[in-house]
Parts: C-alpha cells; structure tokens; sequence
C-alpha cells in the first residue's frame, strides 16, 4: 500500500466534502460496534481483564527474544516450518520462493492486516498467481480495488446501495437485493476459489509459544477454510503477537471478541496445531509461519511507543474515536488508521512519513477506555506531537507564530506590544472570512472589535 499518510488533512477534508456517505455509513457501523462493546465488557470484570491482558502482553515484550524461540522450537515439533523476515522485502522473497517452489497458481486469502502492510496481494499477481480474497469485507473492496477502511470492517465506509450496485454490475443480483442474497452470491463464488486453491494464506491473532498454536478468531468460517483446504497455508505473524501460556487464551479470546464486536466469542476459533497428520482427512500438507519483524524492534526498542506492540488489532479505539468516524480509515493513508494508527505508524514508517497522523485526535480519552489491553494513546499521541516540534517537523508558519505567542506570554514588554498592534488592526482584518479560525467566529456573530484601551491602562484607571 502506498504510503501516503503526510497527506491525512487534504485528503480527510476531501472525503468530508466529496463523500458525505462515507461519514454517515462510518459512523452508523462504529457506534453500533462501541455500543456493543460497552455492553459486553458491563458482563464482565472488564477492568480486572484489561490490566491482566496488559500484565500478559507486558510480560511477553519484555522477553520476546525467549518466547519466539520457544515459539519456533514448538511449532517445528508439530511439523511447521518457520520463517524469520526483517522487513517487507525480506518476507515477499520467503513468500515468493514457496509459491515458484511448490508450484501455486491460486491462492485465497483470510483477512490480515500484515498482508496489506507487506504489500502480499500484488506481489502475488506479479507472480502470475490468482487471488482470492474470503472476508466478504475483503472481497467486496478487492471488487472495488480498495485498501480496507477499518480493522474488522474492511468495507465499513460503503452504505448497502454502493454494494447492491457493485454486485448487480458483477453478478447481476436484483438492484433491490437483500443483504442474505448478496452474501450468498459471494459464498457460491469463494466456496469454488476455496477448492481450487493451492495456497491459503493467514495472519494470526496470537501464537501461544508454550504450545506453537496459531489462534485465529473469525465470524464468516472463511479462515478455517482457507487454512485448511489448500494444500499448503503460509501464516504471516508480527513478532509481537505471542502469548506465553495456552492457558492465556481464555482470557485473550473472550476479550478480544468483546473489545471488536461485542460478542463473549468469537463464531469460530481455530486453533492450528501443525499440518495434517497421515491418519488425518483434513489439513494442509505444510504450515508455514512467518514471523516479520518490518519496525517491530525499533518500536520496542522506543521507550515510550513500545506499548504499541500490545494491540491486538480489535479496532475497539477506532469504533470510539470521534475522529475517525468523520472520513473512515483511507484518508488516514496508511494500513492502519485510527488512534492506534496514529500512535503505531509513526514508529513503523517514521514520524516524517506520518507526522499528520498524531494530530487526528481530539485526545478525549474515548480510545483508552476501550482499549482491552490499556494501551495509552492519548498519552503517546502527545509523544508523538512533541517530537514532530522537537524534530522541526511542524510547518514554519506554526513554529513561528507559537514562538511569537511564547514570547508574548512570557515578556511583559512583548505582550503590551502586541496588543497595541491587535487594536492598530485594521476592522476588516479582524472581519476576516478567508481565515478560518476568524471565518468560523463571524459566521454567527457580528464581527471582532479590539478595545480603543488596552486591560492594563483600564485597570490603572480603575474598574469598578
């Protein structure tokens, strides 16, 4: 996926301005989503569960290195073969190298956000190899030749007359077809991709390195097809994504369910335990995990961010943010938006490749409260602001103005003066309605008028 996040706030105000229907269909599916959540975390302990899963996840950054060599160590005792990948490039090559080596012209693809951060689909294509996304959010969007617009809800931002239309042109459904009949059109499509595949590809939402299970939670059975049918299924996993202990998973699982969609589980959980064994039917001949690093280690290496590498991809912060509901997640120009894109992609891709991103907030704390394992992202979206002033990275005009506001504040000289020349201003200069802050204000009041005398000289005089 290009990356284009520098550009967050034209973009954001062209999608508010040209695409009102994104706003309205963003903000009707996230705030169905957070009250879902709310709802599913008052069954519970939630506040115990939160600091336990962060407790957890805590614990496995603060030994990675030990956890994904236990890791590698269980998973090739059940007959898998792992992978290491520094970086994107690194894990297209391992990818590349098992499709021209086994042979693979179709692939089908559960959804993973890892996918999209190493650019696998057209990799992939560039190989000759068909694709087939399975999530029907997934697949709707590769229709539409889209990146997805949210975690869970990769099509969020269509309303269900954009989909009813983008089947009648492809599969000829009625224009007025229920949201049943275009799934089952979907299904009758992907049912077939599924047999004819060679390669299913997967993220994972945790391995347990005691055990070397993959863990993935899902709705629509897309993923335990895709994993299971191919006769080969190649995992790409972010280094972070470990838990230490199966017993772990109780908690991880209900909770990530919770924080997502508002369900105590997930409809399917699949845990993958190695490829098929001789007296099993059912199974992929080789399981493949590739374990990508891509900036990890630089963020966990970062004394503030690293409490990024804690999320567990639920989107909870997105579904609360009120920001993000304004443009949904393609303005954001990056695989992954929202709060917690705003505080993750500064570390992955540079803050001089995001800097926009950590001011898409309105810092009112929603995201935090929703987030299952406490990530503070109020706290580092302030971090993150900070730097982009110490690295020069803010515009000149911004820098100078606040110096200016700095000096005035903390210079008397300086304060008297300015304001002796806010009231030498012209009226029509403070009428203004090309500047926004002053087009906002007189748009319903009558305009700015300076004092003839300034506070100073009118307490010297005397206020009664």
């Amino acid at each position: 996926m290009r990356l284009r996040a520098n550009e967050y706030p034209k973009e954001s105000a062209r999608v508010i301005r040209e695409e009102p229907h994104v706003r309205e269909s963003v903000t009707g599916a996230t705030l169905n989503f957070d009250a879902k959540r709310r709802a599913a975390y008052a069954e519970v302990d939630s506040e115990q569960w939160r600091h336990f899963a962060e407790a957890v996840k805590n614990h496995v950054l603060m030994n990675l290195e030990h956890y994904l060599e236990q890791a590698e160590a269980a998973l090739e005792r059940s007959g898998v073969r792992v992978h290491w990948a520094e970086d994107a490039e690194a894990a297209q090559r391992i990818v590349a190298a098992l499709v021209r080596e086994k042979g693979v012209k179709r692939a089908v693809k559960a959804k993973t956000m890892l996918s999209e951060e190493l650019d696998i689909n057209p990799l992939l294509e560039s190989l000759g190899v068909k694709v087939l996304e399975t999530d029907l959010g997934e697949y709707i969007i590769q229709l539409l030749e889209q990146p997805p617009s949210h975690i869970v809800g990769p099509a969020i931002h269509l309303n269900l007359e954009q989909i009813r239309r983008l089947f009648h042109e492809r599969f000829g459904t009625p224009l007025d077809a229920a949201p049943d009949a275009l799934a089952a059109a979907a299904r009758k499509l992907l049912r077939q991709g599924f047999l004819e595949a060679d390669l299913g590809i997967s993220g994972a939402n945790f391995v347990v390195a005691e055990t070397g299970t993959l863990v993935l939670i899902e709705n629509e059975g897309n993923i335990r097809l895709s994993t299971s049918t191919p006769r080969l299924h190649v995992a790409l996993v972010g280094i972070e994504k470990l838990l230490p202990r199966f017993s772990d998973l109780s908690v991880f699982l209900s909770l990530t369910a919770r924080a997502a969609t508002g369900q105590r589980l997930g409809t399917y959980v699949s845990l993958i335990q190695g490829p098929r064994r001789p007296d099993e039917t059912d199974g992929p001949e080789e399981v493949h995990v590739v374990f990508v690093d891509n900036g990890r280690s630089s963020v966990l290496a970062d004394d503030e961010a690293w409490e990024t590498l804690r999320c567990v991809r639920c989107a909870a912060c997105l579904n609360a943010c009120p920001v993000y509901r304004q443009t949904g997640g393609h303005a954001y120009g990056y695989v992954y938006s929202g709060p917690i894109g705003a505080v993750l992609s500064p570390g992955l891709v540079g803050l001089e490749n995001t800097k926009p991103l950590p001011y898409a907030s309105s810092l009112c704390g929603a995201c935090f409260q929703a987030c299952p394992v406490r990530i503070p992202i109020p706290k580092l979206l302030l971090t993150w602001r900070h730097r982009a002033v110490e690295e020069g990275l803010t515009p000149r005009f911004e820098r100078t103005a606040l110096k200016g506001y700095a000096l005035a504040m903390t210079q008397p000289w300086a304060y008297r003066l300015a304001s002796k020349a806010l009231r030498l201003l012209p009226k029509k200069a403070l009428d203004n309605t090309v500047v926004p802050v002053l087009k906002a204000w007189v748009e319903g009041r009558a305009g700015l008028q300076p004092s003839p005398r300034s506070f100073r000289e009118l307490w010297e005089e005397g206020i009664d």
